[in-house]
This record gives C-alpha cells, structure tokens and sequence, in this order.
C-alpha cells in the first residue's frame, strides 16, 4: 500500500486552463482538490495567448447560425483519416463539442464572464463542409486582474495588457486610416489613463481567461501550489494513485483517490525533444512559457502511454527583428504576407504556399519545403505600398521603420526587384519572374498557384478596410523594395499520450491506464494534425479537463 505525505480526491499536474475547468467542475461535487505547477505562475502558456475557445454551436451565437451537427460535419471533413492521428477519433470530436457547450455554460454559471470574440473570425478552413464563415470564437471580457488581490503578480503576463478586447486590439494597425479604429485606438488609450487613476490594471485576450478562471477556481476553495514540479506517477497495482512533487527541496507524495490529471503543456522548450520529434524547429522560436519542457509527456510514457503526433506543432510564424530574443511575445508574423502587395518565397525565390489561411499549416509546409529546397528562414517580400499602408513586425509602418533594423541587415532594401534579390542570396531572374506571376494573379483577381485570398479566413487576415479578395491581393510593383526573414515559430507542441473520449490515457494495446487523463497539448489533440479555427489548442483543454473531471468523480450527465 503507498504512504502519502497527504491526499487529494484530484490532484491536478499543470495550471493551465484545462486544470481549473477541471478543478472547479471536482470542487462543485463536494471533492477536494489540488493544483500543482511547476513554475512561479498561474495561468500557463493560455495566459499569454489570444485565449480564443473554437466552440461550434456556443451559447453566444445567434440561434439557428449553428448546430452540433454542422460543427461535426467540419471537424470530420477537415481532420479526415485520422490512422496517422490516434489523438482524433469521431467519438471524441462530437464529444468536444457536445461537452464543450456544457463546459461553457458551466463556466459562466461559476462567474467566468465569458463572450463572443467577434463576429467575424472564420474558420481556418470555411470552404469545407460544416465550416463557419461567421465565427465560432468564445474569449473572457477583460479583467481586472487586481480583483485576484494577493494572486495578482502571481498570474502569468499575458499579450495585452489593456482595456481592450481582442477583436478591437487585432485592428488598431488600421488606426492610421480609419475614423473608426481610430475611435477604438482613442477608447483604449482613455481606458489606460482611467485604469492608472482607479489603480486598475486590465488584461485581455489569454490573461483575462486565465485570470477570471484563476478568481473562480480560488474562491471555489481549489489549494493551488506554483513552485510545485512533478516528476514521477505513482502506480499501485497497474493504478495511478498519486505524483511526487518537492515540499522545502525534499520528495513529497500526493495521493489521489478519483485520479490524476495532466495538463502540464507540451515539450517547445526541449530542444532534444525537439530535434528527436520534429527536426528543424528551434526552442528559441517558440512563444510558449519556460517550463514547457515535456516533462509529463516522458512521466508518462514511462509508465505505458503511447505518445502520439509528436511532430506536429501549432506553429505561428515569426520574424526575427532586432531585439526579438527579449521580447516576452515574439514578433509575430502571421499576417504579414497574407496582406496585399507582400508574398512568401523559399531562398531559390519561389513560392510555395497559400500566404494566407492557417499559421498551422503555414508552417508545416514551411518546415517540409526545407526539406527539398532550403526555406528556413524564408522570405516575405513587400512594397513600398505595403510598407505606406501595413505595420511590420508589429513596429514599422511608412517611414517609421526603426534605424537599427537597416544597420543590423535585418530590413533588406533595394530599388529594384533584381537588387533585393541579390541582397537575400537569390538569381535575380528567378525572384523577378515569381513577382511578375503573382502580379499576373492580381489582375486577373485569382491566385491559381494557392488559391490566397478565396476563403474568408484569408480576407479576415488581409486588409479589412476593402472587400473581397482585394483584402488579400495586391501587386508587388511600387519601389522601394524590401525583404525581411520568416521563421516556423510556434505556440506550442501539439503532440502527446493518446487518451480516449472521457480523457483517460491509454496504453499500446488500447486499454486504460486506471487513475490517469490527459489534457491540453499533454495529450495528442483531438484535432488530429490540422488547426480547425482559432481557439483550438484552448477550446479542447478545457473542454477534456472537465470531461476528465466528469468521470473520475462519477458524475455522469448530472448537471452541477
């Protein structure tokens, strides 16, 4: 019989969002609960990301917009076969959506105030069957993470730290030439002033989720220990019954009487991983926190799960301009070249993709071309229209572009095409004749090389102030010229141990690993090895933790 230092009903590995649906789910039913994290933060990666939850059919869209079922049509159509992806099956897509209803609803009713986060957010793939053109994407209303009182500093940053929705905050590049963002720029900019004077410090997007998610969890009663690495499973008798964490630099022993779960994120940290599972993708370019190091995924792979879709990322592209290494969110560059009158091109000068659609796939494909021709870094090349009308790197638009991003050699620049081809090591007839084809695309309003600008996710990422595919189309043909470098960056791994429709791991031969679920990137997604829409990494973490909770405390369709 294992000794503990003390006993838990849920002992929960890992502060992300996916803990504490859990965990407040377990503290309705009476259950006592602990939360152990490894770092000095509560909030996890989700807490410096947008914080987007992808729901099909939730309770903010307007009713007859969506179902159930359209949300499973998508999800099969964009998934498919799913041999290669054990983490999808059919049974635990619907159940993502059919739970994850639930889940937000559950949610609201405990005090995370929750809403739309836009109307206009579409899938990444809307062509397809079931696929939304509207937008399935649930985020928390702003916060004022000064309600967390003692908490406060102990809430992972987050991405934007102001009194602004994320929606509004994703436009204001547009500012300069709209009244409209101009008067949403004016309405942040007072909410600052205001904050400051009431002694309110705001956050939207990851950290509002997480800080709403961290006050409910709180006040549910829920102990949560930062400092508080686990290394090791406890099994008794093929059973999970408990971790080892440390306790003032010693071994401490939790028992867990209903289960463990593990949302502890994924492995972008590990370079060793990295090189083992998905070569050619570096630690440095990940915007992940610093403990994400993979540390459950071997915990529990020792103990007979099965890791699953180990090479697949949710990666998000970036560029390196100067200073990016110190950067707590790196520069992002995911609509950079899905904007008009900037393309994408391999270092032979070619392109090789759709510049628009799904950061995922973006680089994924991004990575695979580096494989037959040399693409890491690659290239956008802009206009100087681009540069007039577009930020860059979340800094230079127009003539505002930072002196050092030209002495450093990052922003190449050339009065010609042919000239800046010879600035980034490229035959200058060959990067001539990809911008004369794709202008040739222009005119005639189509891209027949990669069908940019044709989903509605592509026009949602181009230019929003004119409409159609005009959002996303525009010749490259006013000098200067410039070039800066892309890189496969990621938010994180998207690979883990393979668990089945209630979240309990599973073993090779498909039976359960009693005592024992996955949630988040610890687990092989559901979505199998494609990004469906914003929000798919957050959206089932918490939707599988509170299906996790669900069954280990026996609750069945009971609603709490």
């Amino acid at each position: 019989m294992a000794e503990f230092d003390e006993t838990f009903d849920w002992v929960v590995v890992g502060c992300g969002g996916g803990s504490m649906s859990s965990a407040l789910l377990m503290r309705k039913a009476g259950k006592s609960v602990v939360i152990l994290e490894k770092s000095p933060y509560a909030g996890g990666t989700t807490s410096k990301s947008g914080g987007v939850i992808w729901m099909p059919a939730n309770p903010f869209m307007e009713p007859g917009e969506d179902s159930v079922e359209q949300g499973v049509t998508y999800l099969d159509a964009v998934v498919g076969d799913t041999s290669d992806a054990p983490g999808s099956t059919p049974e635990k897509r619907r159940a993502y959506i059919v739970e994850g209803r639930k889940m937000i609803d559950f949610l609201v009713r405990e005090g995370v105030q929750l809403e739309r986060a836009s109307t206009f957010w579409p899938d990444y793939y809307d062509e397809l069957p079931g696929g939304c053109k509207s937008s399935r994407t649930v985020v928390a209303k702003v916060f004022d993470k000064n309600e967390l009182g003692d908490w406060a500093p102990k809430l992972r940053p987050g991405m934007m730290e102001v009194k602004a929705r994320l929606d509004d905050g994703m436009k204001l590049a547009f500012a300069k030439r709209s009244w409209k963002y101009r008067m949403v720029f004016a309405k942040i900019a007072a909410g600052v002033v205001l904050g400051k004077l009431r002694g309110q410090h705001w956050v939207t997007a990851g950290a509002a989720l997480q800080g709403r998610m961290l006050k409910a969890t709180i006040a549910a009663g829920v102990d949560i220990r930062l400092r508080h690495a686990v290394d090791e499973l406890i099994v008794e008798d093929g059973k999970v019954v408990g971790v080892v964490t440390i306790k003032d630099n010693k071994p401490w022993r939790v028992g867990a009487r209903l289960g463990v779960l593990v949302n502890a994120g994924g492995f972008a940290r590990n370079q060793e991983m990295r090189d083992k599972y998905m070569p050619g993708t570096r630690t440095e370019w990940s915007m992940t926190n610093e403990s994400d190091t993979g540390d459950m995924h071997r915990a529990m792979e020792k103990i007979g799960g099965v890791l699953a879709q180990m090479d697949e990322m949710v990666g998000f592209q970036m560029t390196r301009a100067p200073g990016w290494e110190k950067d707590y969110v790196a520069p992002g560059a995911q609509a950079v070249t899905a904007k008009p009158h900037a393309i994408l091109v391999d270092q032979s000068g070619v392109r090789y993709l759709n510049e628009g659609g799904s950061y995922e796939e973006y680089c994924e494909r991004m990575v695979k071309r580096d494989k037959v021709v040399p693409a890491v870094p690659s290239w956008a090349i802009l206009d100087q229209t681009y540069m007039d009308l577009y930020p860059l790197a979340n800094a230079g638009q127009g003539k505002k572009i930072p002196e050092n991003w030209t002495s450093s050699g990052y922003l190449k620049k050339a009065d010609t095409i042919e000239e800046l081809a010879k600035l980034i090591g490229v035959e200058p007839a060959t990067l001539r004749a990809t911008v004369d084809r794709f202008n040739g695309f222009v005119d005639a309003g189509e891209d027949a090389d990669f069908h940019r600008g044709e989903r509605a996710y592509d026009q949602f990422l181009g230019d929003i102030l004119v409409e159609g595919r005009d959002r996303s189309l525009g010749k490259i043909e006013t000098g200067p010229f410039y070039a800066v470098d892309i890189v496969p960056g990621d938010v994180s791994t998207y690979g883990g141990v393979v668990t089945d429709v209630n979240a309990r791991v599973l073993k090779s031969d498909g039976s359960v690993i009693e005592g024992l679920y996955a949630t988040g990137v610890s687990a092989a997604s559901p979505m199998g090895r494609v990004y469906p829409g914003a929000g798919a990494s957050v959206g089932p973490s918490l939707t599988f933790g509170w299906i996790a909770a669900k069954h280990a405390a026996g609750l069945g369709n009971q609603v709490l």
